[in-house]
């Protein structure tokens, strides 16, 4: 991080060339991205779109290319990252490759500061965070249009880097613009700290970003979804319960920002869900102009196969044979057969087995398809990258956190309008409704399961509601046993990497690694 030089994709120096010869244009004056933004302003579109590239895919030049140091370069994406960490460490998904490490995730056992997978996702975070830093005293010396919204966006984007490093391995080292041009090691940052600073981040921004920023881009309500998350994980994070600001900054999300429920759950998960009036923050993805192993064709890819279904109904023409749900996430919805909830029919069940024997048996669990590569209701060209946004933020868990903080004692929750929008959740998927009598912190997190599966909040999740770790609720190879098996608080967070050990002496392991 000492030295770490902000790249946009070659817009962040660009040359003014000699044209006396033809074939011989070599730079004679390279700007800085301060000057570039002087001189056309409007540059700072394609700045900002990097930005947000770094979570939605693996590298700018192509699905083989890597901002990162990364064996593969799919491997090293957001997205991919935070799905390896949150859902096949948890009890509804798991991988059957095996890979340098990936066992010890899908088994929840065994961790240890080298798996190659906790220092991808820490090697990101450390990716995005720089190039803010680099780019917000820029911005305050230059004159473009919307600075403190662009500003306000570029600081929501380390903010929620230095959320997941908070929730996943619970310290890290907190650097800003302030910190420029320093070359000694800086002090480890505490939970508590990070937690600070990604709340005062966020509040300070959220009268600022703006409501109508456009597709896939942060705004207010966005803003206000990484509040609602962060309040509702409080007492996990500080040991202090906030449910009444992750009520508020819900509510807020519910009454003011627009959003509906989608007529049909999958039209949130299919090729054309740009067009869904409930994804609140997507991260893009396009089968052509922005390909990557590490976006949803890593969902939609590796959880079909042509050996057990025709790969083309879900717009792929790939499939990798890799993710399986378990009987823990489909058994929440009864009997499968006669289940009349949408979502149920979502697990392939033909050719598979219901009990997962063998994590490392393809035909062992269901998978799922409920990220698919064609358009909703639509016949597609199959292709084999995904071009299906994911939904990073929707409506529905803005509806599931109102009810959760209500019913965990939230000021000013209503407990009848948190029963509503459970119910519009179920209704939407054709699933019967529940009634007062049904609605308790156990229910929310089945339905949050039902509903969120597949999203990368499972793990956080089942940390809060303290099922995470301990033998009091088993799943499918929890602790590396068939039947799951008790384990230890210390997995509530992730070994620090071996790797950022090394570059920072003051950065202590995690207690248990």
């Amino acid at each position: 991080m000492k030295k770490i030089i902000l790249t946009f994709i070659g817009i962040a120096m660009l040359s003014v060339v000699s044209c006396t010869d033809d074939l011989n244009t070599e730079p004679q004056v390279e700007l800085s991205l301060e000057q570039l933004l002087s001189q056309d302003p409007n540059a700072v579109e394609g700045i900002l779109s990097r930005l947000y590239a770094s979570y939605a895919l693996s590298g700018t030049n192509g699905p083989g290319s890597s901002d990162i140091t990364s064996p593969d370069a799919g491997e090293g994406a957001f997205l991919r990252a935070i799905l390896n960490l949150q859902d096949f460490t948890g009890d509804g998904m798991k991988n059957r490759w095996g890979d340098d490490g990936l066992d010890q995730l899908t088994t929840t056992s065994n961790w240890d500061s080298n798996n190659k997978f906790f220092r991808l996702f820490y090697d990101r975070a450390y990716y995005t965070i720089p190039q803010c830093n680099n780019l917000i005293p820029v911005l305050d010396n230059v004159d473009i249009p919307n600075k403190e919204g662009i500003k306000s966006e570029v600081r929501f984007l380390r903010a929620l880097a230095y959320y997941n490093l908070m929730d996943t391995f619970g310290k890290g080292v907190l650097v800003t613009e302030n910190e420029l041009g320093i070359t000694t090691p800086l002090p480890e940052a505490s939970r508590q700290q990070l937690f600070d600073f990604v709340e005062s981040e966020l509040l300070a921004i959220e009268g600022l970003i703006g409501n109508s920023n456009g597709y896939g881009r942060a705004n207010t309500y966005v803003v206000d979804m990484l509040l609602s998350k962060l309040y509702l994980n409080a007492l996990v994070y500080t040991g202090t319960a906030r449910w009444d600001e992750a009520l508020t900054y819900s509510n807020k999300v519910i009454t003011e920002g627009g959003y509906m429920l989608t007529n049909n759950f999958l039209e949130n998960f299919s090729g054309d869900n740009d067009t869904s009036s409930e994804i609140i923050f997507p991260l893009i993805a396009d089968a052509v102009n922005s390909q990557s192993f590490g976006n949803t064709t890593y969902l939609v890819n590796g959880s079909l196969s042509p050996d057990t279904m025709t790969i083309s109904d879900f717009g792929s023409s790939d499939g990798w044979q890799g993710h399986r749900a378990t009987k823990a996430w489909y058994g929440l919805f009864g009997d499968l057969d006669t289940s009349n909830d949408d979502r149920a029919e979502l697990f392939w069940t033909a050719g598979h087995n219901f009990e997962m024997t063998d994590y490392r048996e393809w035909t062992d669990g269901y998978p799922s398809t409920k990220f698919r590569n064609t358009d909703f209701g639509v016949l597609t060209t199959p292709t084999p990258f995904s071009g299906t946004d994911f939904p990073f933020y929707r409506l529905a868990d803005a509806y599931l956190m109102y009810a959760e903080a209500t019913l965990r004692g939230g000021a000013g929750g209503n407990m009848a309008l948190a029963l509503e929008y459970v119910n519009n959740v179920r209704t939407r998927a054709n699933a019967t409704p529940v009634s007062a009598a049904d609605l308790d912190l156990d229910y929310i997190l089945d339905e949050r399961a039902r509903e969120l599966n597949l999203e990368g909040q499972r793990r956080s999740d089942l940390i809060r509601f303290g099922k995470f770790t301990g033998g009091s609720y088993l799943w499918p190879w929890k602790g590396g046993t068939l039947n799951g098996t008790s384990i230890p608080d210390t997995y509530r967070l992730f070994p620090i990497p071996q790797t950022a050990l090394e570059a920072n002496s003051n950065l202590q392991q995690n207690p248990g690694y």
